[in-house]
């Protein structure tokens, strides 16, 4: 592995194999295109006279015609029905409960008689007040509401208020007669297979036989109605049954042949579509080279990959050579799968998304976006074998909206487990845009046709999401990658580290998390990787590990052992522990980001207290045995995370901090720096390092709030001052 490294440094030094690589992809482009875009070489013309017969050479299936005779018998197959004897059952059991509801009300008590009300020892209070009684007008209202909020609300509309009256105000022996006999009508007639059609039918004999019975007319009114709702269709399409017959009838169809000898063309007839489609299919048409074409393609395969170029112009060789492998292995792996034509269009089980996910983890979003859009073009040439030289737009429609969807679903903020998941949301994007592709293209397909497109749409997906979780540590391996995912990872409470440094020096954690909070805001303020600044300050004091007593956030109910000790023999060991700590990340292989963060956030500063304190005690003192001995910061991040770890530490000493203070101490801070020249190895701009200070001052301002001081209640301020005058005059 690390002579795999060695040699990628090697690579991204030199600019001659930099463009080598740019005109590899672009000779992967060209080849993996090639053969796709040469067209049919034909002796015959399409429209021309055939000069003499045709005759086949061999005898070949004509797939197209047999599916259209295929479709033909599916559709000579009568719909298929099912009697549905569970509605029945059903329906009598809406009836029974309408008139359940029904005798629910009507024996519901809503007067309002007094009853004599008794408190907790049975004794009668003087005055028992009791509601208004009702009139029978607003009881029979009051039950008329509860009957309509019971009776399904398909039926409310159908049954009047006079209806519904008629029943609340009906003996229970004619509600009782009415039940019976409309259960068993419902029950007569919902055995019998009822279509569509025929519902109205059912509804007036129904209708003629409540009619006949002994009871009121308003009462039948109401019987017909209810009876009426409770009958629906029983006989309906049967889907299972109909396909299987459709199934049947086009499996029982015989194939439709070009026959070996045929005359396909006889002499001095037009050849049209249908004749040239059958040239096609014995194999008499010769293909004829036509380098425009391939010019075409040439000039097609330099614009991508001017594209690419183009956008990879502003990151680093290492970042480049990495796009460059991941582009490679797609465009190759597509026309690998492509060869094999196992269904019509086998692309649809290509790992779509893999590229654009591992592009976005470990590069960024852009470029995930840029090559999406390049794949789904280069596939829509690669897996158009059906149509050479032509762009199969369909899948490559496919193509876009699923690396799309997996740019998407990698979240900023993506763990290394969440990208399974991602990958099975591909998969239901995949199987939606197949549905959409075969309804927009309005052709005839089989279940098995359909069932397979949807299966091969499901494994794109789920591959996508495996082959991202399988080469994601290869890369982060090969080139020393630090991706979002591994920081995730890293800032995890779970850390063996981060519990190490939590249980042993819980003063140090606390400090690490606001300087975290920090540090990431004002990277973020400044367009530099906050995640990085985050993580790095949980670790950047792990070396307080080793001697944590000796640290003063870590001081708790002790006496300072610096104060029994020389101010050299202090610095010493103050000095030592950001590189206690890179030896301690080192051990645990962090990557060099991280402890570069660890090593670097005091830069080569003065410890102000013990070169004042040695300098009391004596005159022989050299300034540079006080400092730290670097290096100085090298990155945005390392000079973020030393400002906000001098910035809190300071703050957290303030007697009284308010916000005036404490902008005034974080400029004082980053001046210093300044003029001490601890910036001078990094990148970071005048203009970065004032916007990162007004960051952390918001940051900080959220914690130094100021709180409201509510004022005291009147009467418990005179209560108070009462207390003390008597307290007072005792004394």
């Amino acid at each position: 592995m690390e002579n795999l490294k060695i040699w990628f440094e090697k690579i991204q030094k030199n600019r001659f194999i930099s463009v080598l690589l740019f005109i590899i992809l672009a000779v992967v482009l060209y080849g993996a295109t090639y053969s796709n875009i040469q067209p049919e070489k034909l002796d015959l013309r399409l429209f021309s006279f055939a000069k003499k017969d045709i005759i086949s050479p061999i005898t070949v299936e004509n797939v197209e015609a047999t599916e259209e005779k295929k479709q033909e018998a599916a559709l000579k197959v009568e719909d298929q029905y099912i009697l549905k004897t569970d509605y029945a059952e059903n329906r009598v059991e809406i009836i029974s409960s309408i008139f359940d509801a029904v005798a629910v009300v009507k024996n519901e008590e809503l007067g309002n008689n007094s009853k004599t009300a008794q408190d907790g020892e049975g004794n009668v209070p003087d005055v028992v007040q009791s509601p208004p009684a009702l009139t029978e007008s607003e009881i029979l209202e009051n039950k008329l509401t509860m009957l309509t909020e019971l009776i399904p609300s398909e039926l409310k509309g159908q049954l009047s208020k006079i209806n519904l009256e008629t029943l609340l105000t009906a003996s229970p022996w004619q509600l009782d007669s009415a039940k019976n006999t409309a259960i068993t009508l419902i029950k007569q007639i919902m055995k019998q297979p009822i279509k569509v059609g025929e519902v109205d039918l059912q509804k007036e004999f129904v209708s003629k036989e409540i009619l006949k019975v002994n009871l009121p007319e308003d009462l039948k009114t109401a019987m017909i109605k209810i009876a009426q709702y409770a009958i629906i269709p029983n006989y309906v399409y049967d889907v299972q049954g109909t396909e299987g017959k459709r199934q049947e009838a086009m499996d029982a169809v015989s194939p439709v042949k070009i026959r070996a000898g045929q005359v396909l063309v006889k002499e001095g007839q037009v050849i049209d579509r249908e004749m040239y489609k059958q040239f096609e299919l014995v194999g008499l048409l010769d293909e004829k080279v036509n380098p425009n074409l391939f010019i075409g393609l040439g000039i097609f395969t330099l614009i991508l990959t001017s594209i690419i170029a183009f956008y990879l112009n502003g990151i680093n060789p290492k970042e480049r050579i990495i796009f460059i492998l991941i582009f490679s292995l797609t465009i190759l792996l597509m026309k690998a799968i492509s060869l094999f034509q196992l269904v019509s269009e086998i692309g649809y089980i290509f790992p779509v998304a893999m590229a654009p996910m591992l592009i976005k983890v470990l590069l960024n979003e852009k470029l995930a976006v840029i090559s999406s859009i390049i794949f789904a073009i280069c596939s829509s040439l690669i897996f158009n074998v059906e149509m050479l030289g032509k762009f199969n737009f369909s899948i490559g429609i496919y193509f876009l909206i699923s690396g799309i969807a997996g740019i998407i679903f990698i979240n900023e903020r993506h763990y290394r487990t969440k990208i399974l998941k991602a990958g099975l949301y591909v998969s239901v994007v995949n199987i939606v845009v197949v549905m959409a592709l075969f309804m927009i293209r309005n052709g005839h397909y089989t279940g098995m046709e359909i069932g397979t497109y949807l299966l091969l749409a499901f494994l794109s997906g789920f591959i996508s999401a495996v082959l991202t979780l399988g080469l994601l540590p290869v890369f982060e391996a090969w080139f020393g990658i630090l991706s979002t995912v591994q920081l995730i990872e890293l800032s995890s409470p779970n850390h063996p580290l981060l519990r190490k440094i939590l249980l042993e020096t819980p003063g140090t954690y606390h400090h690490s998390v606001m300087v975290a909070n920090l540090s990431e805001a004002a990277c973020e303020a400044i367009g530099a990787n906050g995640l990085l600044a985050r993580v790095g300050a949980y670790y950047h004091d792990i070396g307080k590990t080793k001697r944590p007593h000796f640290f003063i956030e870590n001081q708790m109910n002790m006496e300072n052992p610096h104060n029994s000790i020389s101010p050299q023999l202090s610095t010493k060991i103050i000095v030592s522990h950001p590189y206690d700590g890179a030896d301690l990340l080192r051990g645990h292989n962090i990557p060099k980001e991280i402890i570069d963060i660890c090593e670097q956030h005091h830069g080569t500063t003065l410890l102000k207290y013990f070169y004042f304190k040695a300098k009391e005690q004596s005159e022989n003192v050299i300034e540079s045995d006080f400092r730290y001995p670097g290096p100085k910061a090298q990155s945005k991040e390392s000079a973020i995370v030393g400002i906000a770890d001098s910035v809190e530490a300071a703050v957290r000493s303030m007697q009284n901090p308010t916000m005036q203070k404490v902008e005034s101490l974080v400029r004082k801070i980053l001046s210093d720096r300044i003029q001490d020249g601890q910036f001078d190895e990094c990148d970071i701009t005048l203009k970065e390092l004032d916007i990162a200070t007004k960051s952390i001052c918001e940051t900080l301002k959220g914690i130094f709030h100021s709180r409201i001081e509510y004022p005291e209640n009147p009467d418990k301020k005179q209560a108070k001052k009462e207390v003390i005058h008597k307290e007072k005059v005792s004394i």
